[in-house]
C-alpha cells in the first residue's frame, strides 16, 4: 500500500513539473524591465507619513469601489515623493480611467503617474 501511494506521488510530482516546464511566463519581459530599476516597483514606496497615508486612502478607494474587477483591484500603488505611481494590468480602458479618478480624488493634490496597461485579450 505504501509503495502504490509513494508511486502515485512520484508520478504526479513528474507529470506536474513536465506540465509547468512547457508553460513559459507572460510576464518574464516586464520582470526584467522591473529589475533594471527604470520603473517604480513596490520597493520605491516612500515611508513618510504623508506618502503612505496617500497610499492607503487610494488603496481604500480602489477596494471600495465594486464595479472594478480583481485585477483592477490588485493594482499597484506606489508614493514618493508625493508623487502617486500607479501600475499593473487592468481589464479595460474604462477601469484605467476610473483608477486615475479614484487616486486624483484620494491623493489630495499629488501628481499621478499613471502607467496602468489594459490586458490584452487571447
Amino acid at each position: 500500500m505504501k509503495r502504490t501511494t509513494l508511486s502515485l506521488i512520484c508520478i504526479s510530482s513528474l507529470a506536474l513539473s513536465a506540465v509547468a516546464q512547457e508553460t513559459k511566463p507572460d510576464n518574464s519581459a516586464k520582470n526584467q524591465r522591473d529589475r533594471a530599476g527604470e520603473t517604480k516597483t513596490s520597493g520605491d514606496q516612500s515611508n513618510s507619513s504623508e506618502d503612505t497615508k496617500v497610499t492607503a486612502d487610494i488603496r481604500r478607494a480602489i477596494v471600495k469601489d465594486s464595479s472594478l474587477t480583481m485585477a483592477a483591484k490588485n493594482v499597484k500603488v506606489i508614493t514618493a515623493g508625493g508623487i502617486v505611481t500607479l501600475r499593473g494590468p487592468v481589464n479595460s480602458a474604462e477601469e484605467k480611467i476610473k483608477i486615475e479618478q479614484l487616486a486624483s480624488a484620494a491623493a489630495g493634490g499629488a501628481k499621478i503617474d499613471n502607467q496602468l496597461e489594459i490586458k490584452e485579450s487571447h
